[in-house]
């Protein structure tokens, strides 16, 4: 039996994929990309937003007039939620043969061979979307096949905003214990990976179910013995999570750790606007956010901050649009998400007053969008004449290869081949073309 996999939504979503894939493998399924006409194909879905649910429901239509007899599983966030993944055929999703949550992957594994065993397509499962026990986040890690591994240390958030329904799909803050980090991070080190990535659906507060923080997570790196690791990355962070105890800590990890912090912190803004945050019920001030990227850029000089930020709130006047471009001008981002607000069942939000007509957040998006290119355009040129630690990735079809710096600044290497890949290389910085910093092998 073959099973694919087609992962939406975010990094931590791409970690679940690539665990039930080795349940999957480990059951005796050979694991094949989409095209290739699967025995059981596996969406895992997002739900962040209404517009995120209308691609999951996109990818089911797409594949079941594609794949007519093959078993097609729904799970992730999506799943999760929907109130008809108790028993039957959930109306939500009639395409899939099986719905069924992310938060017991035996199971999911134990179901889809259930299915696969009888060719009944008509079993559907899934742990209530309110059942919010507490329960050990997967242990098993994500690889970039080639140079970075992701490895999710927590997994759930309490924030509750308003706009978001992930708390309900995902539950509570649940951490990986620091003995368990950093059993992880030497088995990465051991297979060879150059960098690891820190994820969590809300990283920042990991930790506040144990008793530690992240940085004591940070702090493992400089006390165990590493051959290959040479950089840790952060994924995304909580502006309010990011204290100054935090920060200093992070400080501590640059000075004395045996590997490098990269300076890249995605910092999740939403909005520059007071009264819109609060609307969102995000738990910091304008003013509070940017004196944490000074906090950050005090300590880290050259840090490349990116964020993301969504227009078009219920409520949001065009003056409080206008204050929140202002914003992100001000702060001065190296990249930004830009968004319009998709109304989600389920939250606070879809049921505010003052929802704004779509035309007007597709404007709003537009002019957004606009001065994010701007931002990544002068990020991205700053860099020329710098040389920059460059972990290639894979070749470059026009020649060269590609891979990124420690600020996650996307470099094309001209004059390096395959041989680089997985190593740490100086490149100098020539020029900008395409989205890439474009430079040479600094010998």
């Amino acid at each position: 039996m073959t099973v694919a996999f087609v992962t939406l939504g975010c990094k931590v979503n791409q970690v679940d994929s690539d665990s039930l894939r080795r349940r999957m493998e480990a059951a005796g399924y050979t694991c094949v990309e989409p095209g290739n006409r699967p025995d059981v194909l596996v969406v895992n879905s997002c739900a962040v937003t209404a517009e995120s649910e209308r691609k999951t429901r996109q990818k089911l239509r797409y594949f079941r007039a594609m794949y007519r007899d093959c078993i097609l599983v729904l799970t992730g966030c999506a799943a999760q939620i929907s109130a008809e993944a108790q028993v039957g055929r959930p109306e939500d999703y009639p395409e899939a043969d099986l719905v069924m949550g992310h938060r017991d992957m035996d199971a999911l594994v134990s179901c889809i061979n259930a299915l696969s065993c009888s060719k009944v397509h008509l079993l559907s499962s899934g742990e209530s979307p309110v059942d919010l026990s507490r329960k050990s986040i997967d242990r098993t890690r994500a690889h970039n096949a080639r140079t970075r591994a992701h490895l999710k240390i927590e997994d759930g958030c309490d924030q509750f905003c308003a706009y978001c329904i992930i708390p309900r799909a995902r539950g509570p803050v649940r951490s990986m214990p620091l003995e368990d980090v950093r059993r992880e991070i030497q088995i990465l080190d051991a297979k060879g990976f150059r960098e690891i990535v820190l994820v969590g659906i809300n990283l920042a507060a990991y930790g506040s179910d144990l008793g530690c923080d992240l940085g004591e997570v940070l702090a493992i790196f400089s006390k165990i013995e590493i051959t290959n690791v040479r950089r840790v990355r952060l994924g995304s962070l909580e502006p309010d999570l990011l204290t100054l105890q935090l920060i200093s800590k992070l400080e501590e990890t640059l000075h004395y750790s045996k590997i490098e912090l990269c300076p890249h912190f995605h910092v999740s803004l939403q909005s520059g606007c007071d009264s819109v945050l609060k609307r969102m019920n995000r738990l910091y001030s304008a003013k509070e956010y940017f004196i944490t990227v000074k906090r950050l850029h005090t300590i880290f000089p050259s840090a490349a901050v990116t964020t993301d930020i969504m227009v078009g709130f219920p409520g949001e006047s065009e003056a409080e649009f206008e204050a929140s471009l202002a914003f992100a001008r001000e702060v001065g981002f190296a990249k930004m998400h830009v968004f319009p607000y998709s109304s989600r069942p389920g939250t606070a939000a879809s049921a505010m007053p003052g929802q704004v007509p779509r035309a007007v957040k597709q404007v709003r998006a537009k002019k957004m969008l606009a001065h994010a290119e701007e931002c990544h355009a002068i990020f991205l040129n700053s860099q020329i004449g710098n040389t920059l630690e460059v972990l290639p990735e894979e070749p470059y079809p026009a020649g060269g290869m590609r891979g990124y710096s420690a600020h996650y600044a996307p470099v094309r290497i001209a004059n390096a081949g395959p041989e680089t890949q997985n190593q740490i290389i100086p490149v100098k910085i020539a020029s900008v073309e395409d989205g890439y910093c474009v430079g040479v092998l600094s010998r």
